[in-house]
């Protein structure tokens, strides 16, 4: 008896294997797989780096640049904070044969460009910026910004106003009264971005199993397969293959987005100082345990929603069928995507907690609540319990 239940065993996953090795190549080696897993990366890397290059290639001359300043208080301030932002900069006197004479040697090429500050300047903050080639939007906003700031110093130093503080900007410290963990400014965009990833993944891949599952009822093939086993083995074998698919997508996104923060990000900096602020990006990114979250919610969310598509391909016979048929599986993976923001602005109310914890939207609002450390870990428990619970329950209505 044992024996015979151990072949029966041996078959059935013998069958299930061969089965997930099929989707699995069948879609890894297809042309549209390679693009968006591969190709898609590198266009949104060249969205960065074509402009770096294009800007680091005149970087000698463009960096630097002269103040010229008609009022003698502005000038060291603009100056100070040109350089930070990365710009060699001198201070030149001001007369109207200087300015004359600056503009020649930018044609000329001397250097990038130079800034005139006047009483105009100080009144209202207009200043002029010379050069032979018009500069960014990013980089004119950046100059507009720091030279208002130096008027603005100026004029709170002048009544005896400490206007680097002031400049700094306040913060308003939360302190959550008995609630364990902290919350910052990265909680929303990794909670947003995150959410939206699981959405995306979840119905890209799970909708790829009833076509799957279509295009074998349509070609004939699913008669061929079913009579060599069992019904059940082939949708079990045909979900975790194109699941596989999915984790190998996003393990080779997560691998590209490590190699641009480790060796691109620096680049992108030191070419455009204005984006500084990019090299906060890696102190944003959750740790390795909330990163094993993501991919548990991946994976019962995609067994939830492929479980729920196979079961509409396996019903139908056609497109047109599958597209009324799958209603109701659009409406239970979109609702969640509509209470993303009410839950990533208050993880802890009542409503973030009960939509959380129902197993169909779970995959996707648990999420930003971890991310907020919002979630305490029961919770996040009896989630993974309640979408188990899912799975088996779509598995046995399929």
């Amino acid at each position: 008896m044992a024996l015979g239940e151990g072949s029966m065993m041996g078959t059935a996953m013998t069958s299930i294997g061969a089965v997930i090795r099929r989707e699995y190549l069948q879609r890894v080696r297809s042309k549209w797989f390679l693009v968006a897993t591969i190709a898609g990366p590198l266009l949104m890397g060249a969205l960065f780096f074509v402009p770096v290059y294009l800007d680091s290639r005149n970087e000698s001359t463009e960096r630097d640049l002269v103040v010229t300043d008609a009022t003698d208080r502005l000038a060291d301030r603009v100056a100070s904070r040109l350089e930070d932002a990365g710009y060699t900069v001198r201070v030149e006197p001001w007369s109207e044969a200087a300015v004359e004479q600056l503009s020649q040697q930018a044609i000329d090429g001397d250097f990038g460009g130079f800034i005139r500050l006047d009483d105009q300047t100080l009144e209202t903050g207009n200043a002029s910026f010379f050069t032979t080639s018009r500069p960014s939007s990013i980089r004119r906003l950046m100059m507009q910004s720091l030279i208002s700031r130096s008027v603005l110093e100026a004029a709170l130093e002048v009544d005896g106003v400490d206007a680097a503080a002031l400049l700094a900007g306040g913060d308003l410290r939360v302190e959550v009264l008995d609630e364990v963990g902290d919350s910052d400014d990265a909680d929303f965009l990794i909670g947003f971005l995150g959410s939206m990833m699981l959405y995306m993944v979840i119905l890209l891949w799970a909708v790829a199993v009833m076509r799957a599952t279509l295009e074998e009822k349509t070609s004939r093939i699913a008669e061929i397969i079913v009579s060599a086993m069992r019904p059940t083995y082939l949708m079990l074998g045909k979900i975790i293959g194109v699941g596989a698919v999915g984790l190998t997508q996003m393990f080779v996104w997560a691998v590209s987005l490590a190699l641009v923060l480790v060796f691109a990000l620096p680049t992108i900096v030191a070419a455009r100082p204005e984006l500084a602020a990019l090299q906060e990006v890696p102190a944003m990114l959750p740790g390795p345990g909330a990163l094993t979250l993501f991919v548990g919610y991946f994976l019962f969310g995609f067994f939830i929603f492929a479980g729920m598509y196979a079961a509409v391909g396996a019903m139908c016979n056609s497109d047109e069928e599958a597209q009324q048929a799958q209603i109701p599986v659009i409406f239970l993976i979109i609702t969640p995507a509509m209470f993303l923001i009410p839950v990533i602005e208050d993880p802890s109310s009542t409503l973030s907690v009960s939509l959380s914890l129902f197993p169909f939207f779970s995959p996707i609002l648990m999420w930003p609540r971890v991310a907020a450390s919002a979630a305490p870990v029961w919770q996040i428990a009896l989630s993974f319990v309640l979408m188990a619970g899912a799975v088996f329950a779509v598995a046995w209505l399929a």
